[in-house]
């Protein structure tokens, strides 16, 4: 299915500025690698059926539909990551707020960020850039 097991903390994944511009859609490189916001509600189409959302850019594993909610922000939301390890967090001051930036923990990709306004069982939101992301349907 993905690159990396959710279970364990994945292998670093390393390239240049050149190989992820070649290998990204320009929107998705911009997201990803320059750490932009897509505009909200851009994904109208987003998948609803069972199976995981994967990295756009090294194919690690990140959260899976059974922990995805509607959080009217515009942008896909989960609850929690499929794995601890899949994703790591940053203190972001950009903007003049204070907030947590989520990124890919195996190829650093910017994912969105992490609030504390989500539902139980957490109580996190995770508002992530759909760009960001790819989808493998369940088997």
């Amino acid at each position: 299915m993905s690159d990396a097991t959710p279970q364990t903390a994945p292998d670093k994944l390393r390239k240049s500025d050149e190989e992820w511009r070649a290998q990204l859609p320009d929107e998705a490189y911009r997201v990803t690698r320059k750490h932009a916001t897509e505009r909200p509600f851009s994904h109208d189409d987003f998948p609803q059926g069972p199976g995981r959302f994967a990295c756009v850019c090294c194919g690690a594993a990140l959260f899976d539909q059974a922990h995805k909610f509607e959080s009217g922000t515009g942008w896909p939301s989960f609850w929690q990551p499929i794995a601890d390890a899949a994703v790591g967090t940053t203190e972001d001051r950009k903007l003049f707020m204070r907030r947590t930036e989520v990124h890919c923990a195996r190829c650093e990709a910017h994912l969105g960020h992490v609030f504390e306004d989500g539902p139980a069982p957490t109580g996190l939101r995770y508002c992530i850039n759909g760009v960001a992301l790819t989808f493998e349907p369940a088997d």
